[in-house]
């Protein structure tokens, strides 16, 4: 085995031990082994030449891991402890078997591991299929003591701060869980409530644990004989009293001390005048008065509510917080020394003042007896003062006195609570004790906590021995003696006579014994004659004890204090004086008789015992020999008594490990693991396993591993004969294994050489498979390329070709072009030569004639011009001259003028000449005078002549003008032509001017234009890159918004189906809480009945007399109860005469319901109240803006009036024919009066007649103008004036908006709710009132059309002439009506019908005919017109809807009454002699014609109800029923027979039938309930009698689907709304039972043939195990595979199916039982180490597609059963994908949506390779997983809920099976029901 490569472990004084591996071969006699370190250094290790021993081997990596450390090939201290190592660090599991001891790593971290749906999981499984768990340890110990009727133990060791109280707490949880209690006192949790109180008065925080156990308990849990809990009882071993005076650095007291002081503020412990634990003296020497993350508040809280669940009382609670409180206080206690001999304490000390007057004591006497002593001789007693050291010893022992009484008192008290108050039938015990322990300074307690391990381990080894030899036995396997450590020598040493306790106890008894002369005693006695026994090399007071662990050197200082643990008497008897304080007294009573002055050492003291002391009645010598037990007597004694206890029990053991000093999570020492490993016994365990054959296979296990290794010739039929057969080939030495009856057992390293054969075979098979695959794949390469290769050259080819065929196309091209090119070019420039010479000779002689014109043109422009210029100078020579001459005159008259003037002046001065003048002056004014006159005569003369001159003068003038203005025109034609030509001439040189600077214009626009043609050519092109960008950011923005809105349509539509998702799962979360608590109803139903039932067992033989009904029955008669037809006031009499026995008492759940829904109905009446009022306001508001049309107004007032008048009338005809009705058949019951012939008889008959006919009168009239009304409506268009047809049409719109949504009904309802009077008025007229109450809307409506028409009668008092005219129209028409329709009713129906109908269109077309004549010229009085008649339709509409109601009550009446007509006829007849009969005179009635067909109902006597459930429920076979008959029979006869009492209108036979057929159905499934087809039946039933009375309850939604037919097979008289709600709830509670079922039955199966079963043979071996006295599917393999799940599917499918089921509820049930495979499949495959391999993946993935397979078969898979296998698809395909790269893991994350991430990361760490080739998934990944899932929200739970039950729903599903068809068979023994 030492050859090259093979690795070994080596001794490293770190790591205790190091993987090497070697470098060459080992060969016999060498002294050093060449080897290599995991890091690469390579090391020289020498052999030990003495022993020549080899390092031990290292196991392959496969069987590193392993569940069981006993399944490893090499067994020794590596394996182990590197086993261990890669379990805790790697997978992180904390559990790990070594046989049958459970190896328990303390994490320092919470784990999800140990939660209910853990504890389920666990729960009947097997110890050898779950991985590693306290939960399996526990579930064996139940199952072993179920079986072997045996009781159990389970021992939990460690040292301190190992888990070891966890263990035990868990271990305690699972028993309470699972097992439950045997009684309602709830002992499960009284148990587990004893583990706050002893954790607080037992557990300190100690330097190695924050919680650590200071005392050894063992819990006996006991349970009757149905293994259910009853009680519990504890003992405790070794409290550590010490602790309540004294902790060590970093260390605490008791928690309850500090609970207290965190607790001081509460306002009941302010008596108790605490503070903070820094203030007392034993609460604050530690220095670490807090533990991080503890409240000590809140863990008071817990404590306190656990005492008063144990029964501990508020009193004694506060007398416990008391006397805890008064320790504190007496720790305190100072004392001033006197001398060196002597002490007080000072006066009013506040510390003992506190101290007593909590204790109830006096001052001064416990001042005295704490600073004296009483020393009492033979002859006298006298006190002696002690000093100030002694008197703290003495204080600090009476402290602790005090605190082991009281924890013992607790002890005593919880015990009794937790007492069984039954006989007990077997127990489990929980031991939770103290661990091997060694510190530096060793005392008493560590020696007798390791005098404890050693008898544990002296126990502990014999088990294993027994079971080893027990094994070998059973397979009948050579016994050979197998040499294992006994450390008898050991205990020897302690216990036996002349032992260590024993000198102890001598030395106790010596007057001056001392712990030197002890330890002397040692010496003498034990050194150099015992080898465990040492002398320490530098100490005279410590002695060495060889422990089965390790070397321990204990102190002898305080052994001989510790072992008396005495105090001084007067002290006790100061406590016990107390008068105020109960329990400080119960603490010392037990000591009364035994501390007495008599009893009394002579050193006073009084030692402190564990246990009660029994009182002593002998003699006062014989008292006090009991009363000097010691303590180390006392432990050895209970030491002794557990022992017995254990070997009375089967034992189980948890070794609890801690795997570093500083609490870090998940870090381990392995140099403080392997001293642990040492020290527990778990190496022992190895050993003992290693020295025999430790590994250990079955047959089966081992072909199936190994098959690989055989040849096909080597298989045979017999397993065990191929086994012995291959076994020989391969391994030459028989010693090295054994074959037993079932199994192979083979020596250490058989298994890792069998691996090696194994691997080395699968090594070379795949190198074959390579060397082959690889060989395929490079032909297919080569082949593949030559292929290639061909292709390239034919495609090269073929391009090549292609290319010169195109170069010769392309160069003949090229010549062509080149020919006509050149062509082009000598055509253009001949062309272009010829057009330039032809425009050459047409410019030059252009140009010559152009210069012979302006040669011309510039004489005659000479020529006119000489001619102006010569008549310009002539003109202005003149004019010169003119000037000069006229200019000469004015000069020469001036000067004349001027002499004049000046002549005139010289006379004008004179005076002479002033009177000359004035003389002459008169003269010439007279002359004047007669001259003016005679010039006016001259004048008038003149002006005569003048105006005939004038005459003439204008004539002339008029003639001479004429000629001029001739003369002008010839002279201005002259002139325009002139100037014509002139302005030609200018014209033509302005065109020219205009010529050239337009042909310069045009050059520069040419210019411009080619600038702005390039400049435009050069922004198009940019324009067009511009638009092209455009476009493509048009694009990129349409793609971007077409993009955005796909995503927000996507996104949108993804939180549609999340927010739908989650309704959904809402409203299914709701259906499952209702359905849970249908469920809890109906477990609390079960637990009412089975309690009655023992209460009746009970109670003696009942008297004869009135039996109480069923409560089931009573509950429900109570709480669905219905109403019929009948008013309150005829219904009151019936009620008072019933029996008071028969009143159920209301139930509150169905009161608060049934308020509500009242409350509902109120809210509802209100709304449809308001409604109708804001109607009628639209309605008043649309009258009043029709008041400006008042013949139409009035005549609809007319009409109504009519129409209420006709309503009115037969109203009262009616109501008239029914009280002459109830008359006739109230007044006398006599038989004469009923009997035919009769008047009462005739009346009827007449009436019923009568109204039967007029019903069918109204119906068939209503129909008939239904139908013309709907054409009318359909006809009429709207035309013009919108605005008045808008406000018109208001009252249409609303009462049609009403119409369509089925208000008006509702509407009618309100109104005839709130015009309801008091039943008294109406109560006679018929069962309802409904009559009465549509008289009083008449009555109403009419009042308010009443005063309507009085408020506008005087405006319209002039156009009433005109409507009488029309009115009177309208009743010769309606008179002309009702004679049609009285001829109509004489025809038969269908004629009659037919008539009505021509009747109809006849008369209503010539309406419109007429109406459209009348109104032709005016549109908008024939819109009135449509109007109108929209009013008619709906009134007609109303009329219609109440003539029905009546027609439904009428028909009901006359059923009823025709009845009870026919019951007194019956009556009559057998009365009435046949003489009397023949006397009688036969008058001719009118007999309704009797229907001969089966009406679908059935008919029995109410006696025989109990006889039909019997029949028909209780005694009914299912399978008879679902093979024979029809699906669902018994629903449909149970519902005609409903139907029956529905019609005969009894409510009390309906609500009997309903309760009788629920409480039977019950009945019945309680009784077989464990029988799926008993279940399925009824489920089916049920489901079915629920859609009966859904589809015919005649509500509209659920008659549908309906045949005419089965609509009047509806219920005519009850609404069973409510019995419905019954029926679905308990069809409800039959589905969970239904699943219950099938979850029982396939239970057993899911395991084994989902996980265990290898449905591929061969893909898995199955790997090594160490099942050792553990039980095992494992064995039992083949037991269930898959086919036994899919045959028990067919089952379950085909029963259903039978029994008529509905389809959809099958699916529901399907889905289910997908469930809870996948759910138990994967919470196995989590718990199981050994099926998270590649290969289990592959056979989870076929078998899921198998399952699929046949939902395929069954049209199932839309039922979503697929979806719940999903977590185990995903889980399967997590063990087959690749688990290494960073986008394995994104993968990984993306594909296990299902799964949790707590999940995932589970499988992950469970994943084990079965074959070397396969590689376990690194820690890194795992981390990669967790940081990549850790924003994912989902649950931490690790398993999911197999006991879920999906909320099943009922959809409604009608029966098209017409119920009169149905036909009841004779084998059901129903002959009493008749067909009715």
């Amino acid at each position: 085995m030492y050859v090259k490569y093979a690795r070994v472990w080596i001794p490293d004084p770190e790591e205790v031990w190091k993987s090497a591996e070697l470098l060459k071969d080992y060969k016999p006699g060498d002294k050093v082994l060449q080897l290599r370190l995991e890091e690469g250094k390579d090391l020289e290790y020498c052999l030990d030449p003495k022993t020549k021993e080899l390092p031990p081997l290292r196991n392959p990596d496969i069987l590193v891991g392993e569940n069981d450390l006993t399944a490893l090939s090499y067994l020794h201290e590596p394996a182990v402890l590197h086993n261990l190592k890669v379990r805790f660090i790697d997978s992180k599991l904390i559990y790990t078997y070594c046989g049958i001891v459970l190896v328990a790593i303390n994490p320092y971290e919470q784990l999800p591991i140990y939660g209910e749906d853990i504890i389920n999981a666990y729960s009947g499984q097997n110890m050898g299929d779950m991985d590693p768990h306290i939960f399996a340890v526990a579930e064996e110990a139940y199952k072993q003591m179920a079986r072997d009727e045996r009781n159990q133990s389970i021992i939990v060791s460690g040292e301190s701060g190992a888990g070891k109280t966890v263990s035990a707490k868990y271990a305690m949880r699972y028993f309470a869980t699972v097992s439950g209690s045997a009684s309602e006192a709830n002992v499960e949790e009284k148990v587990l409530a004893s583990n706050p109180i002893m954790e607080s008065i037992g557990n300190a925080k100690t330097t190695r644990n924050d919680n650590s156990s200071r005392f050894g308990k063992y819990i006996e849990i006991g349970f009757d004989k149905r293994y259910r809990i009853i009680g519990a009882n504890m003992r405790t071993y070794l409290l550590e009293k010490s602790r309540v005076v004294f902790q060590a650095e970093e260390e605490r007291n008791y928690h309850i001390f500090y609970q207290l002081c965190a607790s001081a503020a509460l306002p009941e412990f302010k008596t108790l005048r605490l503070g903070n634990a820094n203030y007392f003296h034993y609460t604050k020497q530690g220095g670490s008065p807090v533990i991080d993350g503890v409240d000590d508040a809140k863990e008071m809280v817990n404590t306190r509510q656990a005492c008063t669940l144990l029964g501990i009382s508020d009193s004694y609670q506060m007398g416990i917080f008391r006397i805890l409180a008064g320790i504190l206080h007496l720790g305190n206690v100072e004392f001033a020394s006197r001398d060196s001999d002597s002490c007080t304490v000072p006066p009013k000390h506040e510390p003992l003042t506190i101290f007593c007057d909590l204790m109830g004591v006096e001052y001064e006497e416990m001042a005295h007896w704490l600073c004296h002593r009483k020393l009492a001789t033979a002859t006298e007693t006298y006190i002696k003062p002690i000093s100030k050291l002694h008197a703290i010893n003495a204080r600090d022992a009476l402290a602790k006195h005090i605190y082991a009484n009281l924890f013992n008192w607790i002890v005593d008290h919880v015990n009794k609570a937790l007492h069984a108050t039954v006989k007990q039938h077997s127990f489990i015990g929980v031991l939770d004790i103290y661990g091997f322990e060694t510190f530096e300074i060793n005392s008493f307690e560590q020696f007798c906590i390791n005098y404890a391990n050693e008898k544990l381990q002296q126990q502990f080894n014999m088990h294993v021995f027994k079971l080893e030899q027990e094994e070998y036995m059973k397979e009948q396997i050579p016994w050979t003696l197998i040499d294992f450590y006994d450390n008898q020598p050991c205990i020897n040493l302690i216990e036996a006579k002349m032992g260590v306790l024993d000198l102890l106890d001598e030395e106790c008894k010596m007057p001056k014994g001392s712990d030197d002369s002890w330890a002397q005693k040692l010496y003498n006695t034990h050194l150099n004659k015992c080898a465990l026994f040492e002398k320490p090399r530098m100490s005279n007071k410590a002695f060495i004890i060889k422990h089965f662990a390790d070397k321990v050197e204990y102190q002898c200082e305080g052994f001989l204090e510790k072992n008396k643990d005495t105090v001084y008497e007067e002290q006790i008897k100061v406590l016990k004086s107390s008068k105020k304080f109960k329990l400080l007294l119960e603490l010392f009573q037990d000591e009364e008789k035994v501390l007495s002055p008599t009893s009394a050492t002579p050193s006073g003291r009084v030692p402190l015992s564990r246990t009660p002391i029994k009182p002593a009645k002998a003699r006062p010598g014989q008292a006090s020999k009991e009363h000097k037990k010691t303590v180390g007597h006392q432990f050895r004694n209970s030491l002794h008594l557990l022992m017995e206890t254990l070997n009375a029990t089967t034992p189980h053991y948890v070794r609890c490990i801690k795997p570093n000093d500083f609490k870090f999570p998940f870090t381990f020492d392995e140099k403080r693991a392997v001293q642990q490993l040492r020290a527990c016994g778990v190496l022992e365990t190895i050993r003992i396993s290693a020295a025999g054959f430790p590994s250990r296979w079955t047959y089966q296990e081992f072909f199936s591993r190994y098959r690989v290794l055989m040849k096909q010739k080597d298989v045979l039929g017999d397993r065990k004969q191929t086994c012995k057969n291959v076994l020989e080939k391969l391994i030459q030495d028989k010693d090295k294994y054994q074959f037993g009856k079932t199994k192979i057992f083979f020596r250490a390293g058989q298994v890792a050489y069998l691996e090696k054969i194994r691997a080395d075979k699968l090594r070379a098979a795949c190198i074959r498979i390579q060397k082959t695959i690889r060989g395929w794949l490079m032909r297919k390469k080569y082949m593949r390329m030559r292929k290639a290769a061909i292709t390239i050259q034919r495609h090269v080819r073929g391009y090549q070709a292609r290319c010169y065929a195109t170069f010769l196309r392309r160069t003949r091209a090229a010549t062509t072009i080149q020919k006509f090119q050149r062509m082009y070019v000598v055509r253009k420039r001949y062309q272009r030569m010829r057009e330039a010479t032809i425009a050459l000779q047409a410019l030059l002689r252009g140009y010559m004639v152009r210069n012979k014109y302006q040669m011309m043109l510039r004489e005659h422009k000479c020529v006119v011009l000489q001619k102006h210029v010569r008549g310009w100078l002539a003109r202005r020579r003149y004019r010169r001259t003119l000037r000069a001459v006229v200019y000469l005159q004015c000069c020469y008259r001036r000067m004349m003028a001027k002499r004049e003037l000046k002549k005139l002046k010289i006379e004008a001065r004179s005076v002479e000449r002033y009177k000359k003048l004035h003389i002459g002056l008169e003269n010439k004014i007279m002359q004047l005078q007669r001259k003016i006159d005679e010039q006016n005569k001259e004048y008038k003369s003149l002006l005569e002549k003048m105006s005939s001159l004038e005459l003439t003068y204008s004539t002339e003038t008029e003639k001479l003008r004429s000629d001029v203005e001739r003369l002008r025109t010839s002279e201005e034609e002259a002139r325009s032509a002139t100037s014509r030509v002139l302005s030609l001439q200018e014209e033509i040189a302005k065109l020219r001017r205009e010529l050239q600077h337009t042909q310069a214009e045009k050059r520069s626009i040419e210019e411009r234009a080619d600038k702005y043609k390039h400049e435009t050519e050069q922004l198009v092109s940019e324009l067009k890159e511009q638009n092209s960008l455009l476009k493509t950011e048009k694009e990129e923005l349409n793609r971007r918004i077409h993009d955005q809105a796909k995503e927000i349509t996507e996104s949108m539509e993804k939180k549609l189906v999340e927010e739908t998702k989650q309704l959904e799962l809402d409203l299914n979360d709701e259906r499952l809480r209702y359905q849970n608590l249908l469920n809890e109803f109906s477990r609390l139903e079960e637990r009412y009945d089975d309690l009655k039932d023992e209460m009746n067992l009970m109670v003696s033989i009942p008297k004869p007399g009135h039996k109480r009904t069923d409560s089931t029955h009573s509950s429900n008669e109570s709480e669905y109860t219905f109403s019929s037809e009948i008013t309150e006031a005829e219904d009151l009499p019936l009620r008072m005469e019933e029996p008071s026995e028969k009143k159920a008492a209301l139930d509150m759940s169905l009161f608060l319901k049934l308020q509500k829904r009242v409350s509902e109905l109120e809210q509802e009446k209100q709304s449809l109240q308001d409604e109708l009022d804001r109607k009628e306001e639209q309605a008043l508001r649309a009258k009043a803006k029709e008041e400006e049309r008042p013949p139409i107004r009035g005549a609809e007032l007319e009409y109504e009036s009519l129409k209420r008048q006709e309503l009115e009338s037969e109203n009262k005809k009616l109501k008239n024919e029914l009280n002459e009705l109830q008359k006739a058949l109230t007044e006398t019951r006599a038989p004469e009066v009923t009997a035919p012939g009769a008047p009462a008889y005739r009346v009827l008959l007449d009436q019923l007649t009568s109204v039967s006919e007029e019903l069918e009168v109204r119906k068939e009239e209503v129909l008939i103008l239904r139908s013309q009304l709907v054409s009318q409506k359909e006809a009429i268009q709207p035309k013009e004036d919108k605005h008045t047809m808008t406000d018109a049409t208001i009252l249409l719109e609303d009462v049609q908006k009403m119409k369509d949504k089925g208000e008006i009904a509702q509407a009618y309802i309100g109104l005839k709710e709130t015009n309801r009077q008091s039943p008294q008025d109406y109560h006679m007229l018929n069962e309802d009132g409904e009559l009465w109450l549509a008289y009083e809307g008449l009555k109403q409506a009419n009042r308010l059309l009443e005063s309507q028409l009085q408020s506008q009668k005087k405006s319209h008092e002039n156009e009433l002439e005109s409507l009488r005219g029309e009115i009177q129209s309208l009743k010769e028409e309606n008179n002309r009506q009702q004679q049609l329709l009285a001829q109509n009713l004489q025809l038969p129906p269908e004629a009659r019908i037919e008539a009505s109908l021509q009747h109809e269109i006849t008369r209503l077309t010539n309406e419109n005919l007429f109406y459209e004549e009348l109104y032709a010229d005016d549109p908008r009085k024939y819109q009135l017109y449509r109007i109108s008649l929209y009013k008619r339709m709906i009134d007609l509409m109303e009329q219609l809807e109440k003539q029905d109601k009546t027609v439904r009550k009428l028909k009901k009446q006359l059923k009823v009454f025709a009845k009870k007509i026919g019951e007194l006829e019956v009556g009559q007849m057998e009365n009435i002699s046949p003489g009397q009969i023949i006397d009688e005179p036969i008058r001719p009635v009118n007999i309704p014609r009797k229907e001969k067909d089966f009406q679908g109902m059935l008919e029995y006597k109410k006696e025989d109800e109990q006889k039909l459930v019997k029949n028909l429920i209780l005694e009914l076979k299912p399978r008879g029923v679902a093979v024979n008959l029809i699906p669902g029979l018994p629903a449909y006869i149970l519902f005609m027979c409903v139907r029956h009492a529905d019609y005969l209108n009894d409510d009390q036979k309906v609500r009997s039938l309903l309760t009788s057929t629920i409480n039977g159905i019950k009945k019945v499934l309680k009784k077989r309930g464990d029988d799926f087809e008993t279940v399925s039946f009824w489920l089916s039933n049920t489901c079915r009698f629920l859609h009966c009375l859904k589809q015919y309850s005649g509500e509209e939604g659920f008659m549908k689907h309906n045949t005419p037919r089965q609509n009047e097979h509806c219920l005519t008289n009850f609404d069973l709304a409510e019995y419905r709600q019954v029926l679905s709830d308990l069809a409800i509670q039959i589905y969970q039972q239904l699943v219950r079922v099938l979850e029982n039955i396939l239970q057993p199966m899911i395991v084994s043939g989902m996980l265990e079963h290898e449905t591929i043979q061969g893909v898995s071996g199955v790997k090594p195990t160490g099942l050792r006295k553990r039980t095992s599917s494992i064995a039992d393999e083949g037991t269930y595979t898959l086919d036994s799940i899919i045959r028990q599917l067919n089952s379950f499918h085909s029963v259903m199916c039978q029994h008529g089921m509905d389809p959809e509820l099958i699916k529901q049930v399907v889905k289910q039982m997908f469930y809870i495979i996948g759910a138990i499949t994967l919470n196995n495959l989590l718990l199981r180490k050994d099926m998270c391999s590649w290969s289990k993946g592959m056979q989870i993935r076929y078998n899921v597609s198998q399952l699929e397979e046949w939902l395929r078969d069954k049209n199932l898979m839309n039922s979503g059963a697929k979806e719940t296998l999903e977590p185990l698809i995903q889980a399967a395909q997590l063990l087959q994908v690749k688990k290494k790269t960073d986008e394995d893991a994104e993968a990984i994350c993306s594909m296990c949506n299902a799964l949790t991430t707590a999940q995932i990361v589970k499988v992950l760490n469970l994943y084990t390779p079965v074959n070397e080739f396969e590689e376990r998934v690194l820690v890194s990944f795992i981390r990669t997983i967790q940081v990549r899932l850790r924003d994912r929200k989902d649950s931490p739970q690790l398993l999911m809920d197999a006991k879920h039950i999906f909320p099943v729903t009922f959809p409604f599903n009608p029966s098209s099976l017409a119920l009169e068809t149905i036909q009841i068979p004779a084998s059901l023994g129903l002959g009493f029901i008749s067909r009715v």
